[in-house]
């Protein structure tokens, strides 16, 4: 009877993901094999174009550096926040969430006026005379990096914080007892602990930085464009529903690897992950 009662309970959610992600995920890849004799003809003449190859080596490459920085961002200070800075919790939080709650068009507007020519950035290397004329930042892999890296640090910080403040003293304290110096601590007892916290969030900011639309469209422009990007002109400008589909499974099966590698060094990080 409870079995049965589980089953019921969980049913309406299972069918619900059936009907919203499995199901449409079933008719793009359909879309993408033409005939049976040809499975794959509609990939190896997307893969073949030098174009596509830079659009997808660059996206993957723009992700994997945008989650690099932020691990190296997030760490300190999550670090900070669920160790020293408990009594100001709560505001640095918001503090830290803040760009997840503006528009991203206001976000990647905001910086375009920081990186423009005209921008913040090329006025104070201009007037400490860095550089003798503005420098072209928008429109690069940097300024998609930037963007980026702004928009998606929250996500790395919030699952690191909720991992460290979770750390037990005891066994810090203990460790320490038994001569363990401070850089031992570190690196033996707690990043590995936080292992699970570091891949939550590289998984997240990986794959918001790969699917991301607006940023790269604005700060990118079609001189960086990435599969995003590229999805869009197929799809609703040159109305290349094949070349589309194409796209969406190459964007998923990237996500599903780099995921699969992440969880390994996470593994191997910490076993129990």
């Amino acid at each position: 009877m409870n079995n049965r009662l589980h089953i019921l309970l969980v049913l309406p959610g299972v069918l619900l993901v059936v009907a919203l992600l499995v199901a449409p995920l079933y008719f793009v890849f359909l879309d993408t094999i033409p005939d049976l004799e040809h499975p794959f003809s509609l990939y190896e003449a997307f893969l073949e174009k030098g174009f596509h190859q830079k659009i997808i080596i660059r996206t993957i490459r723009v992700a994997l550096i945008t989650t690099m920085i932020c691990v190296i961002l997030a760490y300190p200070c999550a670090f900070f926040i669920a160790r020293y800075a408990r009594r100001f919790k709560a505001v640095l939080i918001v503090i830290a969430v803040f760009p997840l709650l503006l528009s991203p068009v206001v976000r990647s507007f905001a910086w375009m006026a920081i990186l423009g020519k005209n921008g913040f950035v090329n006025d104070l290397l201009l007037f400490f005379r860095i550089i003798q004329e503005p420098v072209q930042m928008l429109y690069t892999e940097g300024a998609v990096i930037v963007g980026l890296t702004y928009l998606f640090l929250p996500l790395m910080i919030l699952p690191l914080v909720g991992v460290i403040e979770n750390i037990e003293e005891d066994l810090l304290d203990s460790a320490k007892s038994l001569g363990a110096k401070g850089n031992s601590v570190f690196f033996q007892i707690i990043l590995p602990l936080s292992a699970s916290g570091l891949l939550v969030g590289s998984i997240l900011v990986f794959t918001g930085s790969l699917t991301a639309y607006t940023t790269p469209r604005l700060l990118g422009g079609d001189q960086a464009m990435t599969l995003s990007t590229l999805i869009y002109q197929n799809a609703m400008t040159l109305f290349e529903w094949d070349a589309a589909s194409v796209i969406a499974i190459i964007m998923i099966t990237s996500t599903i690897l780099v995921m699969k590698i992440i969880g390994s060094l996470a593994t191997h990080m910490n076993p129990d992950v």
